[in-house]
């Protein structure tokens, strides 16, 4: 179900002759030297790093070692949906002190930070925002299931 969706490798990748068509917008072109070869494929790749695909990752935290990771991760520009449970099975304190890094991490660099549920935490680059619905206090009490 999922292939339905996906696109191939191909389509993501632009075609050569749409580059060279575009970019020769030059009524009278000149032959290209190896060093203007050498610096168009210099300025391209700075354009392509400058607009790098980010990622959404999963990932368990199973040790205080793992922050490192997420860490490098979210300096990439990836989010991160952590997955606390393994090392609460080990230790709360664990937990605690792993939240307290991250959160002063993400705070450093400009990013967001925020809990989904009782298990996970997301993690999120400077360029992304969580959205927090914020609602209004109530003076009734919350209504209860039974």
């Amino acid at each position: 179900m999922l292939g339905l969706f996906r696109r191939s490798k191909k389509e993501d990748e632009p075609k050569m002759e749409e580059k060279q068509t575009a970019s020769t917008s030059d009524p009278n072109p000149q032959p290209q030297t190896q060093e203007t070869i050498q610096a168009t494929a210099i300025e391209t790749g700075m354009k392509q790093e400058a607009h790098a695909k980010a990622y959404l990752k999963a990932m368990p935290l199973h040790d205080l070692a793992d922050i490192e990771n997420v860490e490098l991760e979210i300096k990439a520009g990836n989010i991160i949906i952590l997955k606390i449970t393994p090392l609460a099975n080990k230790s709360i304190q664990d937990v605690s002190k792993a939240v307290n890094e991250l959160y002063a991490f993400t705070e450093s660099i400009g990013g967001d930070i925020a809990r989904l549920g009782e298990e996970r935490i997301v993690v999120c680059p400077p360029q992304i925002r969580i959205w927090r619905e914020k609602k209004p206090a109530r003076d009734e009490p919350l209504p209860t299931a039974a």
